[in-house]
C-alpha cells in the first residue's frame, strides 16, 4: 500500500489583492481590497459600501450603496454605481403612528440610455386622504421622469443618492400636506447601454 502524500495547494498563495475604487462621479474613493487569482474573475462582482465611506460624513451612515466591477487595470478595479438602499433600522425609525407613508416605484431611463428602478417614500406628519396620496405620487413621477430625461446616468445617480431629487419632491409635495421626510429609499440599475466600439 503506497501512502502518497498529496500536496495541498494553498489557494491564497496564488491570489493577488485588488483595490476597488468608486466611480469618478462618486469621487474615485477606495472602497476596500479584494483577493482574486485572476483579474477577469472580479468583473461583475458587486461591492457594497455606505455613503459615509464616500463622504466621510457620519450622518450618511444609514445609506448602503452597491458598486459593480466593470474593469480591472493593473491592481485597480473600476466600478459603476449599481444601486442603493436605506438601512432597515433607518427605514423603521421613519415610520410613526397616525401618519401616512406614500410609496412610489418607478422605472426610468436616463438621457444616456441607462434604465433604473427607483423607490420613493414620503412620510407625512398626519394621516392624509387617498386623493392627497395620489397627488403626491403624480408629483414624484413627474419630477423623477423630468430629471432622468435631462440628466446623464452619473449626474442622476449623484442626485438620487445625495438627496437633491428628494428635496425637489419634498418642496413640491409639502404644498399638499406637511411632510416629515421624503427620500429615495432604494434604487437599482436595471440596464446599462452596451457601448459599441
Amino acid at each position: 500500500m503506497s501512502s502518497k502524500k498529496r500536496r495541498v495547494r494553498d489557494k491564497w498563495r496564488g491570489k493577488a489583492w485588488y483595490t476597488i475604487k468608486s466611480p469618478s462621479y462618486f469621487g474615485g474613493v477606495e472602497l476596500g481590497t479584494v483577493p482574486s487569482d485572476e483579474p477577469s474573475k472580479l468583473l461583475g462582482r458587486v461591492i457594497d459600501a455606505t455613503l459615509y465611506d464616500i463622504t466621510n460624513d457620519f450622518a450618511h451612515q444609514y445609506l448602503k450603496m452597491y458598486f459593480q466591477v466593470t474593469d480591472v487595470n493593473g491592481k485597480i478595479a473600476q466600478t459603476i454605481f449599481k444601486g442603493h438602499e436605506y438601512s432597515r433600522d433607518y427605514l423603521r425609525s421613519l415610520v410613526r403612528r397616525r401618519t401616512t407613508r406614500v410609496d412610489n416605484l418607478l422605472n426610468v431611463t436616463t438621457k444616456d440610455g441607462y434604465q433604473l428602478r427607483v423607490a420613493v417614500s414620503a412620510f407625512t406628519l398626519a394621516r392624509i386622504k387617498t386623493s392627497q396620496e395620489q397627488a403626491m405620487r403624480t408629483i414624484t413621477k413627474r419630477i423623477i421622469e423630468e430629471k432622468a430625461g435631462t440628466l446623464a446616468f452619473d449626474q442622476f445617480a449623484q442626485e438620487v443618492v445625495l438627496g437633491k431629487i428628494a428635496s425637489d419632491i419634498y418642496n413640491d409635495a409639502k404644498k399638499i400636506s406637511p411632510l416629515r421626510h421624503v427620500g429615495i429609499r432604494k434604487s437599482k440599475l436595471l440596464l446599462a447601454p452596451t457601448v459599441t466600439a
